[in-house]
């Protein structure tokens, strides 16, 4: 029996001292697991975000970010631009102010078929038979106008009369004046025209630089149209 309380008093002993020595952990009340995260996380320290910033906070920095390097936009290119038709002598002198252009084989010039005004003409108008003629004609003679023609071929001018052909339309205009100062108040002016050989020129894959500068030789020759062909 005294063997029994020996040992149960070295047993309690032993674990009193195991207890104090630490080895089977702290049973103080400011160590327990509540208090022990409370030390790790020190909440005064901590600080709540907005969704902005925990958004900002999640993308990448700016600087990290590949920038795409702009492109350019293509130049407009016209495939074929088509000038004419010339006169001869229009054409000469236009296809001589191209040449600063040096287009090479790019520009072709090609011949077309034309008319071109040769003269102009003061006359009546038809009188719609050969009697309506005869009597205009008597009308003139009493004007003291002599330097008449009856016109009875098969053109539109037929039972016409013709008061006169010139080379130039000045010269035409001043035969007019005269005659209504004659009192011949029914003439006309019209120009009369013959065959002619014009020239036409194309110019193909024109940037638009080369373009502007095709436009503005042709504002030379106002009465040519410069238009995109096939």
């Amino acid at each position: 029996m005294l063997k029994f309380v020996f040992w149960l008093l070295a047993g309690v002993n032993l674990l009193v001292l195991a207890i104090g020595q630490g080895y089977l952990g702290s049973f103080r009340s400011e160590t327990r697991e509540p208090a022990r995260l409370k030390n790790q996380l020190q909440v005064t320290k901590l600080t709540l975000l907005t969704q902005e910033q925990a958004t900002a906070a999640a993308a990448p920095p700016a600087a990290e970010a590949a920038a795409t390097p702009a492109v350019p936009a293509p130049q407009p290119t016209y495939a074929c631009t088509k000038v004419g038709n010339f006169l001869l002598a229009d054409g000469r002198r236009f296809e001589a102010q191209v040449a600063a252009l040096d287009l090479g084989d790019r520009q072709s010039r090609r011949n077309v078929a034309g008319q071109e005004i040769s003269s102009y003409m003061v006359y009546i108008p038809p009188q719609g038979s050969k009697e309506g003629a005869d009597r205009k004609a008597g009308e003139l003679k009493q004007l003291g106008v002599t330097n008449y023609f009856i016109m009875n071929d098969s053109s539109p001018l037929r039972w016409g009369i013709s008061l006169g052909v010139f080379k130039s339309e000045n010269s035409a205009q001043s035969q007019l004046a005269s005659l209504n100062k004659q009192g011949v108040h029914s003439a006309r002016i019209a120009p009369r025209y013959s065959a002619s050989k014009q020239m036409a020129y194309q110019f193909r894959d024109l940037d638009a630089a080369t373009r502007a500068r095709l436009e503005k030789i042709k504002a030379q020759f106002p009465e040519q149209e410069l238009r995109n062909c096939k």
